[in-house]
């Protein structure tokens, strides 16, 4: 069984539907990468510019908001730009540990409203770039970026949302 630990520090979460959108944004990016979502633990956060300004100072020295920001439980990323990362193996009980994603409404909403999108598009395209990074996805590298955004692409549009790039 999926272990989705969904956390909403702040209530615009709810009105978004962050609790609805979330599960099958995660199921359907880990079914399309080939792993089972019911053996794969994942907590996701819900907070505001505030809180994620302070993660963001504390985790990546920056003191500003973000989008996004994950906590990968292993690091997976592929040593070679624009390889696939390799996918996890299940623990002794047979769950995989990705790891958290924390996403804010502030700056999530400003990008929707700015990019004229519907918010549960960004929603969805948050938590499946936070799961992707999870599992060593990463757009530092530009071959890196590129494969990312294509995977990204393929499963929004399973989800029936158009290219947001």
């Amino acid at each position: 069984m999926q272990t989705l630990d969904i956390v909403v520090e702040d209530v615009r979460w709810q009105e978004a539907q962050l609790e609805a959108l979330a599960p099958l944004a995660v199921q359907v990016t880990l079914s399309h990468l080939g792993l089972d979502p019911n053996a794969c633990e994942i907590t996701i956060l819900g907070c505001d510019d505030a809180h994620i300004t302070t993660l963001n100072a504390d985790f990546r020295a920056s003191a500003a908001p973000t989008n996004v920001l994950s906590w990968p439980a292993q690091e997976r990323a592929a040593l070679r730009p624009g390889d696939t990362p390799d996918l996890p193996d299940s623990g002794a009980d047979g769950m995989i540990e990705l790891g958290d994603i924390a996403v804010s409404y502030d700056t999530c909403a400003a990008e929707a409203a700015a990019a004229g999108k519907l918010i549960s598009a960004h929603i969805s395209h948050l938590i499946v770039h936070g799961v992707l990074h999870l599992l060593g996805y990463d757009h530092i590298r530009d071959l890196d970026g590129d494969l990312m955004e294509t995977i990204e692409v393929e499963i929004l549009g399973k989800l029936g949302y158009d290219d947001p790039y």
